[in-house]
């Protein structure tokens, strides 16, 4: 399967996982969200994607499998899909503002951070090439619009920062539109697949 494929599946499920008008809630504070998938947290934000994934397209995806153990390490792997595994794939959020509409610089640390135990989109980049898994890997990142911080400079600054690190295949894109949430209602999920970087010979 290739890429892009994949990355407008995920975006039509998410979709369809939105429009069921999910709530998540605070584990702190018990506060309850206002409906729609942009407040939940990653991991529940994927979770309510794959499986909406299977009910569109079960055949396709019956081997995909949520946080599967790296081969060389203890760390997991958000999305594996086939067995053995055809592509490997971390997932992360770029939610640059709260459920209130208020900035969140959260997701700037979770993209862009060059820090290995902050888990970042550029730290991952590293973490799959070097995963063990025997096919490809792939990074993927679901955001919303802000029209105040705008979704696509935290995309070209992660590109940038990236390139230092692995080589990046083509950008693959799909937009994520009518979403429920009135601050999470557009959106797009964006995706590369992850390669060591060719040294000349």
């Amino acid at each position: 399967m290739e890429l892009e494929l994949l990355v407008s599946d995920f975006a039509a499920a998410m979709m369809r996982a939105d429009a069921g008008r999910p709530q998540a809630s605070s584990q702190r504070s018990g506060r309850v969200y206002q409906p729609g998938i942009g407040p939940h947290p990653e991991d529940s934000a994927v979770d309510l994607t794959v499986a909406e994934m299977l009910a569109l397209s079960g055949e396709r995806y019956s081997s995909l499998r949520t946080r599967v153990p790296y081969p060389l390490s203890k760390r997991k792997c958000d999305l594996v899909l086939g067995d053995p595994c055809q592509w490997a794939i971390e997932v992360k959020m770029a939610r640059l503002s709260g459920d209130n509409g208020k900035p969140d610089d959260t997701s700037i640390k979770d993209i862009l951070s060059p820090y290995e135990r902050d888990r970042s989109a550029i730290s991952d980049c590293t973490k799959l090439i070097t995963s063990g898994f025997a096919g490809r890997t792939a990074l993927m990142i679901h955001g919303f619009e802000d029209v105040r911080r705008p979704l696509e400079r935290i995309i070209d600054a992660f590109e940038v920062l990236a390139y230092a690190r692995v080589s990046l295949g083509p950008c693959q894109v799909c937009r994520l539109e009518k979403l429920v949430h009135p601050t999470f209602s557009d959106g797009r999920v964006f995706a590369w697949e992850v390669l060591p970087i060719e040294v000349p010979s």
